[in-house]
């Protein structure tokens, strides 16, 4: 009798205290953009000594739907893009958990799982990851109604090399003239997020990406992405460590000041201390700490109609 009761009281309380998960390719099989025929690699799952998952290996993109609880939906949804250097993903602090943190004030979050540059399976490696953004929001979006999402309130967000696709998506969404205004986030938020290619470029980033084209001052100039702000990029909310030793603090100042300049609105939060790769982990850090609070407002503020 125990046992029954006990499942009874999960199957009232889960939708609850759980978060819906789908996964959902982003591409039909065999017609994945830029992928060369025949070319195969095993992904790669594993979870370091700090807890962090990594994927690598990426060759089938997908994104990940985490629904909040119906009586919590706000309406609003965000596209996630973890970090890594462009060379894995790290999927879970800079993914799932977010995700979770999103839906625990109501917003729909999808976590996206986006190949990473490999000439080995692709054509054109540097296209590839932006190619697999678009989708993904254009997916959001032509799903909206499903999800109990408005289509005018889909952000994207990202992490270091996320955070450089998440600008990339905001800065040159309109690759595709045909899914343009479909792939267009409605805003943008950006921690410690590698930005530009030039003289304060995360190095390994920008070589995983360009391969071959590392020496293009197009192509470095293309995806440096303070260089590509415009008065259609999206509000923008930056976080940054200002002791990070991997993507230096100039990436988000250079980003927010292109927003300035564009008349893009755009609230940045700089702290002493917080290194790179914090994520939510942010206890030990101070004031640093106070990053989820401010981004909350931030979004609140941006999303619900004003009375």
């Amino acid at each position: 009798m125990r046992s029954f009761l006990f499942a009874i009281f999960l199957i009232t309380t889960l939708p609850d205290i759980t978060f819906s998960q789908e996964v959902i390719n982003l591409w039909p099989y065999n017609a994945v953009p830029n992928a060369i025929s025949g070319a195969r690699i095993t992904e790669k799952s594993e979870t370091d000594a700090n807890g962090i998952l990594r994927i690598s290996n990426v060759s089938v993109p997908t994104i990940t739907a985490y629904l909040p609880a119906k009586a919590k939906m706000t309406g609003a949804a965000v596209m996630i893009c973890p970090g890594g250097g462009y060379g894995i993903l790290a999927a879970s602090h800079e993914g799932s958990d977010i995700a979770q943190w999103f839906n625990e004030m109501g917003v729909a979050a999808f976590v996206l799982k986006y190949r990473l540059p490999n000439p080995e399976i692709m054509t054109n490696q540097q296209e590839v990851p932006l190619m697999d953004a678009i989708q993904g929001m254009t997916l959001i979006r032509q799903n909206a109604g499903k999800y109990g999402i408005d289509p005018a309130k889909i952000g994207v967000m990202g992490f270091s090399a996320g955070g450089h696709l998440a600008s990339t998506l905001a800065t040159h969404y309109h690759l595709d003239a045909k899914t343009s205004e479909m792939a267009k986030p409605d805003f943008a938020i950006l921690l410690y997020p590698v930005i530009t290619f030039g003289e304060k470029a995360h190095v390994g980033s920008r070589n995983s990406l360009l391969g071959k084209l590392t020496t293009s001052p197009e192509m470095i100039a293309y995806y440096s992405n303070e260089l590509q702000v415009t008065n259609r990029t999206p509000p923008t909310f930056l976080v940054h460590a200002e002791n990070d030793k991997a993507v230096p603090v100039e990436n988000s100042i250079s980003f927010y000041l292109a927003c300035l300049k564009n008349s893009v609105p755009a609230e940045m939060h700089l702290y002493p201390a917080g290194g790179h790769g914090f994520g939510m982990r942010t206890a030990t850090f101070g004031s640093l700490n106070t990053w989820p609070d401010a981004c909350k407002a931030w979004l609140t503020a941006l999303t619900v109609p004003k009375s």
